[in-house]
This record gives C-alpha cells, structure tokens and sequence, in this order.
C-alpha cells in the first residue's frame, strides 16, 4: 500500500522552508529581490514548442499542459513528451496470473570469496523470458486522466489546433500560474490553470462569451494502462479492460472511482455553477451556460474513496500562496549584476532547475529520471540517481522537501535488512530500478550496481548539516548504521596487498564495464569510504563509539586506480587512457570504445571531496577527460558534476564553461528541461526524453556549491569567477 502524503506532513515541510540567513554574496546586507529574480523568467510561448509543454504540479501530482493550458491537443507534442497526469501514490500492475515472484527473476552468479549467490540477473533484455517481462513491467506508473477543453463550432463542429488563433501562454512561477489565450470563431479565450496545495488537483478557469454560449466546457476522460509503458502509459483504445463508476453526485460536484485490474482511485469534480456528468463510459462533462465563467477542481486520490470537493477560488488563493511561501524561504542566487552574457541564461536554468524540482524531486518517493512528467524504465524509480535528484533541498535551505522521499528508506529498512541477510551480510542493501515496492527488477545491470547503496548516508548527512539535532539522528541513524555495515561488509580483504577491493561481479557508475571482470571502481571505493567515515561520525554524536571493523576498511580500503598518472574509471581496464586517446575512440561511432556514459572517477572530488584524492593528479586527469572523452553519450548530470571537480581544483571559469558546455544532454529547452539523447551504433543520436531530471537537481547542487562554498573555503562564492557579480542568501556549505 502506498501511503498518500497527508496535509500535516505537507505543512511540516512547509514550515520547515525556514531562511538560513545570506552567507554568501556581495552586498549580502541587501536582500535578493526574489519576486524579481523568479518573474524575469516566466515561461512565455505564442506557439507550440513539440518537445516543451507545460508543467504544473505540488510533489505529489504533476500535470503537463499544451499551449491552450490543458491537455486538448496531446498529437501535437512529440511522442518523448506525452500529455499526463501523474502522482507518485499512482501504481499499477498487471494481473500476475501465474504467480511470479522475485524468486523467477533470479539467477546464480558466482562471487568469489562467497560461492555463488542468486541476484535479478539477466544477461540479455531481449532475450526475456515472461516471467522477467512481468517482473520488469511492474508495479509501474500510470497516467490518471486527460483534462481537455471541450469546444465546438457555432455549426455543431469539433474544433481543431489549425481553429485557434492568436494563441500566447505565460507561467508565472511566482504563483505557479498557467495563463493561455488565444482566438476562437473571433471570440477571445482565456484559460488558468493551477495545481492545488496539497490537495492532489487540478484547478481551471475559463473565461470566455463562448462559454456562455455552451460552446466551450471541459473534458475529463480516464484511460485504461497500456502495455506501452514509456513514455506515455494510456490506453485509450480498450474501453472494456476499466471501469470508471459514478459514486455519488449534487448540484456542481461529481465523484467517480476508476478501477483498472485491482488498482482504484477516486476523482471528485467541484464546478460551482455548472454540471459535472458521466457523458460516456470514461468521460465526465463539465457544462455551463448562462455564465462566460467556468471553474472547476479536479482531485484525485489513491483507493475508492472520493477526495473532498473544494471550490475552485479558495484552492487558487492556497496554491499561489504555496509558491509564493515556496521563493520567498530557502535559499536563492542572484546573477543579474554579471557582466559576463552567460550569466542571465544560468541564472534561468537556475530558477526553472527550482520550480521542476519543487514538482518532480519533492514527493513522497524518490523520483524517477522523468519524475512525473512521463515514464520511462516502465515508470520506476533509480536510487543511484536519488542524490542527484534531492540532495540540493538540503544545500538550499530547503531540507524539509528532501525528507520525504526519505521516509522511504526508513520505511523500507526492514526489506533492505532481509535482502542483505540473503547475500551473507547484516546490513542494508538497497536496490537500483525499484517500484515502491523496494523489489529490485531484473537487469543486466541493476543487481551489481553499488553506488547508490552509500546514498541514505549522503543524504542524512545533508539533512543533519540543515538540522544537527537528536530528532535527526534518531530519525536516521537505523538507516546510516545499517547501510555502513553494508560498506564495510561487501569489500573483500585480500592478504597480499593489504587491502579492501570491490571486486566482481560489480558495475560501476560507468555502466559500460562487465560486472564479471570488473575490479575496484575508482569512485565507489572512495564513496564506501567516505560513507564509512561519515557513519563514524554519526556514531559519535550519538555517544557510541567507534566501529573497530569500519575503521579497518576505512584505514585499508584499495585506492584509486591510477593510469599513466591519471585516474582511471576501473582497477581492472589496463590501458583505458592510451586506448581513449587514440584516434579510433574519435570516431563517428566509437564502437567498443569506454570513454563514454560518465567520467565518474572526477566525482570522487567533486562531489564528496575524498581525502584520499590528489588534486594535481585529478587536475591532469580532468585535463584528459576533456580532451579524450565522447561528449555525445555524456548524461545531464555529469556537467554539474565535472564543474563541482573544477571548482574544487580552483578554476572556477571552468567550472562555468562546463555547466554551460554545449552537449547533447546539456541543452536547456523553454521550460527548463534538458533532453535524454542516446549514441546509436551508427554513431547518430536517438532521443530518448523530453526531460531528464538529474540535469536539473545536479544543476542546483553544483551552483549552490559554487555559491555558497564546501569545506575549507571561505569568502564571497568560492566556485565563481571573480569577475562574476554573484548574490546569494540561504545557502549551506557542502562537505
């Protein structure tokens, strides 16, 4: 069972948005104009961007609208960007008719030191067999309706797209406030679109004399789950396969309960005014006439009983106030003083990375790549992505918002516990691709990939630097304690050299390496250390003392590996440098080259700030990346992530050049979205996604760094240029 986030959690995190005071920024004694600082980048369109439509939401339900403000038009985006209506608390799976359970996802590997072991392995996704389709498909997410404008011609004709004129549209990010006009048989349109707070609903307004006239209403139609899970779930073409069943109805209200297989879920309908009716099997209509006003809220709920109706006015006044409460606590970066031309579109990519994550980062489970705008790995979650996702709520004074997608791991500790016990270990071990459910889904990667099993502690940390109390550490430290058991315990010691090795089968950051060949990955041998050391600390504020055994693999664990004196991604790829430096690894298609996905080794300093880390050797190994790397097939985050490294080394100008560097994965559309390219063989890119993220989370982590400073630094934002006129309140050091 999902557990909805109630309105008393969602006003804790409210109240929690607290301002930490300016700690950086010249002229920090005069406050940043932040009313200002958000309006000087609204959202404006006048015509249809395919792969930019609108998103609205509050963490919990997150709604994507095309340029007339609803989802009327959805065959005018692209296919990476479909027109949903998606809540974390909205999962659905499949019938399981034959009774599959984890166990028929599983395979025996063999793991040295330890014998074999069963992990969710597949070695090929095409070859599935439909026991690991079933288990790879579900739970997964679902879309739960389409909110349309309903409109027709004076003569009884369905209005089209090429019917509409004169069309502009404005989000105010200050309100979060969709207002889109446009022309109709001359008649002008206007419609307001909201999400409520913290009501999972939707609010619209239309005001139009075709209104009046009956001529323009509202749609709600409810889909069935297509087998298609990504990037759109609905299935509105098998009206049989669901039921949507009227459970009560007045004067202006409506509550319908849809049932698809066993998963249900209630939507009432508030329109004052007007009438709210079942017009076909799964399409309400929402009628007025008499009026040039229609209102109404669209709520939705988890299970079959109906969310209380609320009026459409007094939901508008809680949302705009939400956001309003939202920029005006935490923290903010003011670059409008910058000489420099990039500073203005940093800033922008600064201010939207803020609204996309308050909608898709701040939910009561940790996000998927494409949060809730759309689906992609049939709609589930990736823990190895979560830091880049969240950490930044607690650098920018927001740490309320990271906790509760943290409620998961607290919750989940029990199974985590059970499945490390099944790999010989007592501790936690914590999935990769997971549902709510916390079931690890059957990959060729996904059981041996380890860097997220550090992240609760990254991200306790990051909560107990905003909140250094015992209400935190006793919150957190089962899941701290538990996970460094996990990292102490899985290196393996090995007598002839002294040291801990993460060795096979393991997948490290860098995807592109043979979990059965692969040996002591460059940054998860400094993150489990680091995690270790951090555990210690924990222990301490808790008066207990040291962990004899943490201390041996922390004091023992392998270094970096270390290639013609640069760092390199592996222990166990001799050559790496010489064979990305060579003329092949430039190629259109750079086949069986690894000098693609994540130059991850860099993150070791830039995201955490390993001790062990030589800053001349990373310098000269950043010197090498850029030169050496393909760009093309580098993720979102990697730029934030490499401008953290920068800046650690002390260059911020670079730092800059690589948050703005022009990739593929690093181009920053209308609406603050980055897309997801992959590399074919033939070299050519395949989008993937309209949106990834990871871009946008890593983005914040990187600035507020930058801005506000890491461990040893002081002064006025560190991480920028000096040339740079940079204000900045609310900010945190990171580690």
């Amino acid at each position: 069972m999902i557990r909805q986030t109630t309105k008393c959690m969602l006003a804790a995190v409210l109240a929690g948005l607290k301002v930490s005071g300016a700690v950086a920024g010249a002229g920090a004694a005069t406050p940043i104009d932040r009313h200002a600082l958000v309006a000087r980048h609204a959202i404006t369109f006048d015509a249809i961007d395919p792969h930019a439509p609108v998103m609205l939401g509050n963490g919990e339900l997150g709604f994507t609208a095309d340029i007339a403000g609803l989802q009327t038009f959805p065959e005018r985006y692209a296919p990476q960007a479909p027109l949903l209506t998606m809540a974390q608390w909205a999962w659905h799976s499949f019938p399981n008719a034959k009774g599959y359970t984890a166990k028929d996802g599983e395979t025996r590997v063999p793991v040295p030191g330890r014998g074999t072991e069963l992990f969710a392995y597949i070695r090929d996704l095409n070859a599935q067999t439909p026991a690991v389709a079933w288990l790879r498909e579900n739970p997964h997410r679902f879309s739960l309706g389409r909110i349309a404008l309903a409109m027709r011609h004076a003569d009884g004709r369905a209005v089209r797209f090429e019917d509409l004129h004169t069309t502009t549209q404005r989000l105010d990010l200050w309100t979060g406030t969709l207002v889109s006009h446009f022309m109709l048989d001359g008649q002008p349109v206007t419609v307001t679109t909201r999400v409520a707070w913290p009501q999972d609903s939707v609010i619209v307004s239309i005001d139009s004399p075709l209104v009046a006239k009956g001529r323009i209403g509202i749609d709600v139609g409810f889909p069935g789950v297509s087998h298609t899970l990504n990037p759109d779930p609905s299935d509105w073409s098998h009206p049989a396969d669901h039921t949507t069943t009227v459970v009560s109805q007045g004067p202006g209200r409506l509550a319908v309960v849809s049932r698809i297989d066993a998963t249900q879920y209630a939507t009432t309908i508030a329109a004052p005014g007007a009438t709210a009716t079942l017009a076909e099997t799964h399409r309400v209509a929402i009628r007025t006439s008499g009026s040039s006003h229609l209102a109404a809220t669209i709520g939705f709920a988890q299970g079959d009983r109906p969310p209380t109706p609320i009026k459409p006015s007094a939901a508008a006044i809680t949302a705009e106030r939400h956001w309003r409460a939202y920029w005006m606590h935490g923290a903010a970066i003011d670059l409008s003083a910058s000489t420099d031309p990039r500073a203005r579109e940093l800033e922008r990519r600064i201010v939207l990375s803020q609204y996309l994550a308050a909608i898709n980062e701040a939910g009561s489970l940790p996000p998927q790549e494409e949060g809730l705008f759309s689906n992609s790995w049939n709609g589930k979650f990736h823990l190895e992505m979560h830091g880049w996702h969240s950490a930044h709520f607690a650098l920018w004074g927001r740490p309320a918002l990271l906790e509760r997608s943290m409620e998961w791991y607290v919750g989940h500790l029990p199974l985590a516990l059970a499945e490390g016990r099944r790999h010989g270990l007592d501790a936690a071990w914590w999935p990769k691709m997971s549902g709510p459910e916390g079931r690890n889904s059957p990959s060729p990667i996904n059981p041996f990939i380890i860097w997220q099993q550090p992240h609760p502690i990254y991200l306790a940390e990051s909560i107990w630097r905003a909140h250094p109390t015992r209400v935190t550490l006793d919150r957190y430290a089962p899941v701290v304690e538990a996970t460094a058991r996990m990292l102490a315990g899985l290196p393996r010691y090995d007598p002839a050299d002294g040291h801990y090795h993460l060795g096979e089968p393991v997948v490290p950051v860098q995807e592109n390496h043979d979990p059965f060949i692969t040996r002591d990955p460059a940054f998860e041998l400094e993150y489990f250390r680091w995690g270790l050391q951090v555990a210690q600390d924990w222990r301490i504020r808790r008066g207990l003392p040291r962990d004899a055994g943490w201390d041996r693999v922390i004091a023992r664990m392998a270094p970096m590996p270390v290639q013609a004196g640069l760092y390199a991604p592996v222990a166990s790829g001799p050559g790496f440098w010489t064979q990305a430096a060579s003329p092949g690894c430039r190629g259109a298609a750079g086949a069986g080259c690894l000098n693609r996905d994540h130059p991850s080794f860099l993150m070791a300093y830039g995201l955490i700030g390993s001790d062990r880390v030589d800053p001349t050797t990373m310098a000269r190994t950043l010197d090498a990346t850029t030169t050496d790397w393909d760009w093309r097939q580098v993720w979102g985050w990697d730029f934030p992530m490499i401008a953290m490294t920068a800046a650690r080394l002390g260059n911020p100008d670079s730092a800059v050049d690589w948050l703005l560097r022009d990739a593929p994965n690093n181009r920053w559309g209308p609406t603050g979205m980055t897309p997801r390219f992959d590399l074919a063989p033939d070299g050519s890119l395949i989008r993937r996604a309209d949106t990834y993220f990871p871009s946008n989370g890593a983005l914040l982590l990187a600035t507020g760094m930058m801005a506000g400073g890491w461990a040893g630094t002081h002064g006025h934002t560190p991480g920028f240029p000096r040339t740079w006129l940079v204000k900045a309140e609310g900010l945190r050091p990171i580690e």
